[in-house]
């Protein structure tokens, strides 16, 4: 029946246990929640964060869920839409490149607003363990719907796959049944949406979208909660999923290894905050730097050579004061940032940044080509050549970026990411209380209320 593919993935989430977890999983879990966190914390000073917030208290009041980096409290389903876009607004959160899916940002921020409010409302507790479970389930949803496409992206995956990853994981906290799990899938479904016109135009809207699957993960299991049924042929019927927002797809190999793949572990960090598309190009230029010692003054020209789809989404030209969302998702502005600063960061997406001249003529000596690469979603590999004023022409080949589980950031650039992260909150957070929050989340297993969690993330 074509019905199998929504109940093959309520299956998942409903059967897999924390006995069933490998402990590579568990680690990497833990590792990319870290992550998560700090995003999210830093991102309550994020373009456009006070305006959401703003917004989302307007639609309503309650003491739910915190919001996390702030003493505020807000009903859950809108708790979550805020912390979402916090976790993404910057451009920092990780990614599943295989799936061209930030798979976290929804997933978390929905999981924690839920479970804040369900031990609120009802004293039921959720533990390091049910989070643990819930997150890696979730991600395999989120992951199993990204990667089965063999077509260009054309709807913003971690808004669209992102959104029934997040209600996974929601679904399995709150330990529904398989009949539950599938309701909340087809009700999902209904509330799915995320244009990529917003990542065309580097628009805020962008980083919103997956607040809007965060909430609408919550009012999934809402309604499914409440006995509302949803449709089920929804992932490969007429105007399944699939078909509508992918066209092109084939489930297998990917479906077939529930169970024995955990998409968690293939997850990659991203150190700098623009686009994941552009990191392959940052780590190149710092490379060809450390090994040969020029310095930007020295650069004519520099070619990057990329498949598909950075050419597609990253490719775009440089512009006189670009937006912050349009310059960190712009190879030429990156390239040229990288080259004169040796690195990136947020600082580099400020308005005055985004105005320097030096950054925007050394762009204009940036130029993308694309490679003969057939696979519409790869990453790399991305061949980056630099010729400078004297002739000589540098070139390297980057096939897995600084991040990625094949190139891993490692534990003290961990660590640093996340001191800054906790430093550049809305509202100050005590150093005590983040040290607290990474020993519990490094023995995230024994933690017996994960609402401890939220509790250190807000003053």
């Amino acid at each position: 029946m074509a019905e199998q593919s929504a109940a093959r993935l309520a299956a998942h989430v409903a059967d897999t246990t924390f006995a069933h977890l490998t402990p590579e999983a568990i680690n990497a879990a833990k590792i990319f929640i870290y992550d998560t966190f700090a995003c999210g914390l830093a991102g309550g000073t994020g373009p456009a964060a006070a305006e959401v917030l703003d917004a989302a208290k307007r639609w309503g009041t309650g003491d739910e869920a915190a919001v996390w980096g702030r003493r505020l409290r807000l009903p859950a389903a809108h708790a979550a839409l805020v912390n979402a876009y916090q976790v993404h607004c910057l451009e920092f959160d990780c990614v599943h490149e295989g799936g061209v899916l930030h798979p976290m940002s929804s997933l978390m921020a929905a999981s924690l607003a839920d479970a804040d409010r369900q031990t609120a409302h009802t004293g039921k507790v959720s533990s390091g363990k049910d989070l643990l479970t819930a997150a890696i389930v979730g991600i395999d949803v989120a992951c199993a719907l990204a990667l089965t496409s063999n077509a260009p992206m054309r709807f913003f995956r971690p808004a669209t796959a992102g959104g029934f990853g997040a209600t996974a994981a929601v679904a399995k906290l709150r330990g529904f049944s398989h009949a539950e799990i599938w309701n909340a899938f087809g009700i999902l479904y209904g509330q799915t949406s995320g244009t990529m016109q917003a990542h065309v135009e580097g628009s805020k809207l962008l980083g919103l979208q997956v607040g809007f699957a965060a909430r609408a993960a919550i009012t999934s299991c809402d309604l499914s909660a409440s006995g509302f049924e949803g449709p089920k042929d929804i992932i490969t019927g007429t105007w399944g999923f699939l078909p509508l927002m992918e066209g092109d797809y084939d489930l297998e190999p990917t479906w077939s290894e529930f169970g024995r793949v955990f998409r968690m572990t293939e997850i990659s960090h991203k150190p700098f905050p623009s686009g994941r598309l552009t990191h392959y190009a940052v780590d190149a230029l710092q490379r060809l730097q450390k090994q040969h010692g020029f310095h930007a003054a020295e650069v004519v020209k520099v070619v990057c050579i990329v498949p598909p789809l950075p050419h597609r989404l990253v490719g775009r030209p440089d512009i006189p004061e670009p937006k912050a969302n349009y310059a960190k998702l712009c190879l030429g502005y990156v390239c040229a940032t990288t080259l004169i600063k040796g690195t990136v960061d947020q600082y580099d997406f400020l308005p005055e940044a985004l105005a320097r001249a030096d950054v925007h003529a050394l762009a204009a000596k940036v130029d993308v080509v694309l490679d003969g690469n057939t696979d519409m979603n790869a990453f790399g590999p991305q061949t980056i050549h630099v010729h400078l004023n004297n002739g000589v022409e540098h070139a390297i080949t980057i096939d897995a970026a600084i991040g990625h589980p094949r190139n891993p950031f490692t534990r003290d650039r961990q660590d640093e990411k996340f001191r800054q992260c906790w430093g550049a909150t809305p509202e100050p957070l005590s150093p005590e209380n983040g040290a607290r929050l990474v020993s519990l989340i490094d023995s995230l297993e024994d933690v017996p209320d994960i609402t401890a969690l939220t509790r250190l993330m807000t003053p």
